[in-house]
């Protein structure tokens, strides 16, 4: 018999639960609700909060808008995003995870109190949670978004290190350790591990998933930081691991001769969606009666 478990540790973090918390209590009140930017980088979650009434927008529709409700998702904005909003007579809905606002405040801090030094921002070039940390800083931040870009920073100049809540803490460490290595004597360097541990540590605990079964099926949008950090992992460990979106994508070639199967997501991955992928499989293997 097919033998097949979802993973508890899988799912929405707590940013994401709470931004889409937010965003059903708006829409339960009537009234039209905006969102800026995709609520969370999972389609078919994006579509069932789209048929609740959830309407995406991008930063250029929201300078035509005026005078409505807009929600600030978990990944957080710069501050020009909330200039505009009190220029437009938008109310803000702000969503962002916690996590991220303290990460923000304190680019903001170290920037204002820094002469000449470089801010890094270890993270991807153009995504939500960077551009706003990088808004902290009149947009003079550095992003480095893979540890080679480190070779690139100025050494004989203070280096200022921070990091995307979502990265690998792996590679985090690797760059804290190339600077102290090549760092000038005459120059400061501070690093500040600002990586989201509830992200964090589902590295390991989904590597042990994944070495436990058979087949793994991680589901996630293809839009995922997170998801294709810990899809890597998955994979790693256990080559029979695939990415799929949903349960259409699911090939029944793939359950031949397989015992066991492990569901498991990124952040951004509803239980919703995991629960259907288990289902699908089971309408696939169960014999008619």
């Amino acid at each position: 018999m097919l033998n097949i478990e979802i993973d508890n540790g899988s799912g929405f973090c707590f940013g994401v639960t709470t931004a889409i918390r937010k965003a059903e209590e708006e829409l339960a009140k009537g009234g039209t609700l905006y969102c800026l930017g995709d609520i969370v980088h999972n389609g078919m979650e994006c579509e069932r909060l789209r048929n609740m009434g959830l309407i995406t927008i991008n930063h250029d529709e929201m300078k035509e808008l005026h005078n409505v409700k807009v929600l600030l998702r978990a990944h957080g904005e710069p501050p020009e995003t909330y200039a505009l909003a009190e220029k437009n007579n938008i109310e803000i809905i702000d969503a962002t995870c916690p996590v991220v606002l303290q990460l923000q405040r304190r680019i903001k801090k170290q920037y204002e109190a820094t002469e000449g030094g470089q801010i890094v921002i270890f993270g991807k070039q153009g995504h939500a949670e960077v551009l706003g940390l990088v808004g902290q800083t009149k947009g003079n931040a550095i992003v480095i978004a893979h540890f080679d870009d480190v070779k690139q920073l100025d050494m004989s100049r203070d280096i200022y290190l921070y990091s995307q809540t979502t990265k690998s803490l792996d590679e985090f460490q690797r760059i804290i350790e190339y600077i102290k290595e090549h760092i000038s004597p005459d120059a400061e360097f501070r690093s500040f591990d600002t990586i989201c541990r509830q992200v964090a540590n589902r590295m390991p605990n989904v590597s042990a998933f994944a070495k436990r079964h058979d087949l793994v099926l991680f589901v996630c949008g293809r839009k995922s930081s997170n998801g294709k950090v810990l899809f890597n992992e998955c994979q790693r460990v256990n080559p029979n691991s695939h990415l799929i979106e949903g349960a259409e994508e699911i090939d029944p070639e793939w359950l031949k001769g397989i015992n066991s199967v492990g569901i498991c997501g990124a952040t951004s991955t509803p239980k919703w969606l995991m629960e259907q992928c288990r289902d699908a499989i089971l309408a696939t293997v169960e014999e008619p009666s």
